[in-house]
């Protein structure tokens, strides 16, 4: 397993993603956050969390007015930040 610290700014967004070798936890530590996984939106506070599953297709955002922290943590059989497909992208990284 694999455990990150990941701090989303007001207003930011991460990628549309899946990941075909992992699969995700997130603890939201402060803020709240909007998750989309598959077709499913969630709104979640400090303390909650939620499973992202290997293949999944999901989106992290900060819709609040302070810095959204979440600790994520990876399973999988190939725990590597290659294993990752784009398919949108503020940031306009190579998907």
């Amino acid at each position: 397993h694999t455990v990150k610290k990941i701090i989303v700014h007001p207003e930011g967004k991460l990628s549309l993603q899946s990941h075909e070798h992992r699969s995700e936890h997130w603890l939201i530590a402060s803020g709240s956050a909007e998750v989309i996984i598959d077709d499913k939106t969630y709104n979640l506070i400090e303390n909650d969390n939620i499973f992202i599953p290997k293949g999944s297709k999901h989106r992290l955002s900060n819709k609040g007015k302070v810095n959204l922290i979440v600790i994520e943590m990876w399973y999988g059989d190939k725990l590597d930040e290659n294993d990752i497909k784009r398919y949108e992208d503020i940031y306009k990284r190579n998907q």
